[in-house]
Parts: C-alpha cells; sequence; structure tokens
C-alpha cells in the first residue's frame, strides 16, 4: 500500500512540474506576443508617417508641374 501511495506522490510532483513548466511557457509567449504588437504598432505608425511624407510630395510636385505646363 506504501508503493503505491508513493508511487501516488510522485505522479502527482510529476504533474506539479509540468503544470509550472506549462504557466511558465504561457506567460513567457505572453510576453513575446506584447513585444511582437509592440514593434508592430511602432512600424506601422512609422510607415504611415512616411506615406504622409511622401503624399505631401506628390502632391506638391504635381502643383509645380501643372505650373509648369
Amino acid at each position: 500500500m506504501s508503493d503505491i501511495k508513493d508511487q501516488i506522490f510522485q505522479e502527482l510532483a510529476k504533474l506539479e512540474d509540468a503544470t509550472a513548466n506549462l504557466r511558465a511557457t504561457a506567460v513567457s509567449a505572453g510576453k513575446q506576443t506584447d513585444l511582437e504588437v509592440a514593434i508592430l504598432t511602432e512600424q506601422v505608425r512609422t510607415l504611415r508617417s512616411k506615406n504622409a511624407r511622401a503624399s505631401e510630395l506628390i502632391n506638391q510636385s504635381i502643383e509645380i508641374l501643372e505650373t509648369l505646363k
């Protein structure tokens, strides 16, 4: 009977370790996702700014071409 109890406690300890590992993995994945979202948000912000500036330059070029006609 004692062997069965020891085996049960060993299995519970393994299960507890596996649960702790899964929690750590989930937390790590969440942090990774947050970092990726922050990086992508910054990239989108930069691209929007560059697109706005490019649009301004195109409009200025069109105005110059129209005045040259």
